[in-house]
């Protein structure tokens, strides 16, 4: 069996937060083909993806499929010059995925039995309210009792204001380029009585958990951690502060309580070592789609289990992310729950085969082959965006 092509198929879609999912489907000379994600959060960067997988196309075009660890290191050797994190290892993500979906297809089983067999039978999920809906109190505690009516038992959501929105529908930080890493008095106490708010409504079984988005300077990251902490009992304080900087992590945690997660934007497992070896986090959540795909979530996830580190993956983009992601996790000893953007995932039944059952709060996986998902074809090319 040899590769024929890599094919990115970039869609529009309401199911999407930012309007596209970016699909990679990898398709073999034996007619069997696998499906990976590498869906980003700019159409900037959904467009520069789809260049570099063409090219990475013809480099890997007549290899094997079945051998997954040579075609990861290949490709991700070819960008070692100009960089090797980012974009590049983002594609060796999607590649990855679809190769792993590939091989299972063709042995006739699910990922997570190729990769040492399941240690449990379903994946727990965390999930996310829709803050668009929160006009009101009473509205806020509708759509969090929703979350726990379903079944779920830890939320994310971030109390946060964006500080507004610019005329072309930017944040100040997306439009400024995060340079602004304050915040202000007024809307710091908007967000703990919003946590409070949800940790009433939650009650005290529920996790909370709360999303800084990598986006506040440290004296900022300190002080609201300390102000949600007194609020609502969170459970992690996720990315206070940008990435490029441990030490600035390393100063935040030294000064609060709360266990700190981290890892939506690291990439490979090198990024993750002096995380774990300098006590930084708690929680790693690295994103199957960006990190480096399934072989490399497994081995992360294997680093973190010599530290009794939980792994909690990432997921902010479509149904291959979220698949892909529970493959792994099936078969992690020290996992603790999966991410889905919504606790009603039916946005994406138009996009695969067959629903993805998410009732009571977790995720059961089929014993299908592969991913155990197939994308709709005849929906893809309906809504493809067409690039030059």
């Amino acid at each position: 069996m040899k590769i024929t092509s890599i094919r990115p198929w970039l869609i529009k879609s309401d199911a999407s937060y930012w309007g596209e999912f970016l699909f990679v489907e990898v398709t073999t000379d034996e007619g069997v083909s696998g499906w990976g994600e590498i869906t980003t959060t700019t159409r900037l960067a959904n467009r520069a993806l789809c260049t570099i997988l063409r090219q990475i196309g013809i480099a890997v075009t007549g290899e094997n499929p079945a051998h997954i660890e040579r075609l990861w290191h290949k490709i991700f050797r070819s960008f070692t010059y100009m960089g090797s994190r980012g974009a590049a290892v983002e594609c060796v993500s999607a590649i990855d995925i679809a190769l792993w979906d590939i091989r299972g297809k063709v042995l006739g089983k699910p990922i997570y039995e190729l990769l040492g067999g399941p240690v449990r039978d379903e994946i727990a999920l965390y999930t996310h309210p829709n803050q668009a809906k929160f006009t009101s109190k009473e509205a806020v505690v509708r759509e969090i009792l929703d979350i726990v009516e379903s079944g779920h038992t830890a939320l994310k959501f971030d109390p946060f204001p964006h500080q507004g929105r610019t005329a072309d529908g930017l944040s100040r930080e997306q439009r400024d380029g995060y340079l602004d890493g304050s915040m202000t008095r007024k809307d710091e106490r908007e967000a703990a009585e919003l946590t409070a708010l949800i940790r009433e409504t939650a009650g005290p079984d529920v996790d909370i958990l709360i999303d800084a988005h990598g986006r506040f300077d440290v004296p900022t990251a300190i002080r609201l951690c300390r102000s949600l902490e007194e609020a609502g009992q969170i459970d992690w304080f996720e990315e206070p502060c940008p990435p490029e900087s441990l030490n600035a992590l390393k100063q935040v945690r030294e000064k609060v309580s709360a266990a700190i997660s981290w890892g939506e934007r690291g990439h490979t497992k090198w990024d993750f070592v002096p995380v774990l070896e300098n006590k930084l986090a708690d929680y790693i959540m690295p994103d199957v789609t960006w990190t480096g795909g399934i072989t490399e979530l497994k081995k992360i996830s294997a680093l973190c289990e010599a530290y009794y580190i939980p792994v909690s993956p990432h997921d902010a983009a479509g149904p291959i992310n979220v698949v892909a992601g529970a493959q792994v996790m099936m078969t992690v000893p020290n996992f603790y729950k999966l991410e889905t953007s919504e606790w009603n995932l039916g946005k994406y039944d138009h996009l695969i085969d067959r629903p993805l059952d998410v009732s009571n709060g977790s995720l059961k996986l089929t014993s299908k082959p592969g991913l155990g998902v197939e994308m709709d074809r005849d929906y893809l090319q309906a809504h493809e965006i067409e690039l030059d």
